[in-house]
């Protein structure tokens, strides 16, 4: 079975140069890769130690098991430094280190070693069988624990009371939890350059910055987004070339859909027409009608409007038309030749201008999560699923039973407690529960009997 569902493309590592018209560039590529699908699993605790004191005059001390440690959390941070997800698609199942098991002398085990996932900022986490949203990592250093090591079981020091001074019992860790994890990496760049297939993104992208797309004269050249640092002197800001769009995309059509999620991060927009085609203007408005349709949202988002290939005669005849009319909508329009690089470094101070004019920080437009009360841990469900078998479920009695080591009397017998402290005994007798039946609780099959029915 297939657990890893990404796409892998090519782009290339960071570089500095500079150019013609005297603008720093950065380039910011890598492997991209947008989604991926990763398994977690949490260590779990220690076990608890049964000891007692051994000392010279003193053969008969009392207990002093000690605890088991923590296991190790897994934890998802957002980390500046990547820009893809292609750090996970060379590893899947991901564990963190079990706690340390308690010793005698009252020693406590160690905390299992944290395990922590790097992914770019910009990553949404949701659980992969849900999809519940699980965190959206718009900041560096941003994190969120995926699965919580599990909790050192406690040695038979813990267990004494006034009744019973020396308990033969101890616990074994929790389990620590696991859990498939879908990742999803929308691009948090400034601006993000879109249009139709052909426009000449990817080229204006590598002229303004060091970005090096792959270019050539068909549609869909560009199949992953690209980013680029542009700096003016000041504040650099990060451009997105995005994969040329069509008709159709907010349903899928194309790449429409692995791509127009990216746009929703930019803060600006570069709509670039095609000089050369047969109806600029239509392209301009089928453009934005799919923005719209994928999230009205980005009707909102500032738009500068370049017309490239001035150098072709098809451009200079549709110019004087397509100035008049995206100048009549209120949105700046430059005539400009990427591939010629002409013209571009007013189109680039008119971007950093609609910039600054903007909050640094926009808050995502992704849903919002339903707070909703933690679960009661008390809570359990009884399910006889044959005229001899019963099925247990719940937080706090499953992690008892995982927890609980059967190999010592005195455990059982606490857990015979729990059940009945829970009102489990109850209604698995209520449910018609007899001698010899099997109760399944989590992964703990036990068979009822005279020990498990206590008296009331």
């Amino acid at each position: 079975m297939t657990r890893h569902y990404t796409r892998l493309l090519c782009a290339h590592c960071a570089i500095q140069a500079n150019n013609p018209i005297a603008y720093k560039m950065v380039c910011m590529t890598s492997m991209f890769l947008d989604t991926a699908r990763i398994f977690v699993k949490a260590g779990a605790g220690g076990n608890g130690v049964l000891s007692f004191r051994r000392e010279k005059f003193e053969p008969w001390g009392g207990p002093n098991g000690g605890n088991g440690g923590r296991g190790g959390h897994v934890t998802i941070v957002a980390a500046s430094r990547l820009n893809t997800l292609y750090n996970l698609h060379q590893q899947i199942h991901y564990r963190a280190d079990r706690g340390g098991h308690g010793g005698g002398a009252d020693k406590t085990g160690a905390v299992g070693k944290d395990l922590v996932i790097e992914v770019p900022v910009g990553t949404l986490v949701r659980n992969a069988d849900s999809g519940e949203l699980l965190a959206d990592l718009t900041e560096p250093g941003q994190s969120l624990v995926v699965a919580r090591g599990g909790r050192g079981g406690r040695g038979n020091a813990a267990f004494q009371t006034g009744r019973n001074k020396a308990p033969h019992f101890a616990e074994k860790g929790e389990p620590g939890q696991e859990q498939w994890v879908t990742l999803e990496l929308k691009l948090v760049a400034d601006v993000g350059i879109v249009g139709v297939p052909n426009a000449g993104k990817s080229t204006l992208l590598s002229v303004i910055s060091a970005a090096k797309p792959k270019i050539g004269a068909y549609p869909f050249t560009t199949l992953a987004p690209t980013l680029g640092v542009v700096d003016l002197g000041d504040v650099p800001f990060v451009v997105a070339d995005i994969p040329g769009l069509l008709e159709g995309a907010h349903e899928g059509i194309g790449l429409g859909l692995d791509f127009l999620r990216h746009v929703e991060r930019t803060r600006v927009l570069i709509h670039l027409l095609r000089g050369d085609s047969p109806d600029p203007l239509g392209d301009f408005d089928a453009i934005n009608q799919e923005l719209v349709l994928f999230n009205p949202a980005l009707a909102d988002k500032p738009q500068v409007v370049a017309l490239n290939k001035s150098d072709l005669p098809e451009a200079q005849a549709a110019w004087p038309a397509v100035e008049a009319a995206i100048t009549a909508r209120g949105l700046p329009v430059y005539f400009i030749s990427a591939a010629a690089n002409q013209d571009i470094a007013p189109l680039l101070y008119k971007v950093k201008q609609e910039l600054d004019a903007l909050p640094r920080h926009v808050a995502p437009q992704d849903e919002l999560r339903e707070i909703t009360p933690p679960p009661d841990e008390k809570a359990f469900s009884v399910y006889k699923v044959a005229d001899n078998k019963f099925y247990v479920e719940g937080i706090a009695i499953e992690r008892a039973a995982a927890m609980t080591n059967w190999d010592y009397y005195e455990a059982g017998a606490r857990f015979q407690r729990i059940l009945k402290a829970l009102g489990i005994t109850e209604t698995l007798r209520a449910q018609g529960v007899q001698d010899g039946d099997i109760v399944r609780i989590g992964d703990a099959e036990l068979v009822w009997g005279y020990d498990n029915a206590l008296d009331d």
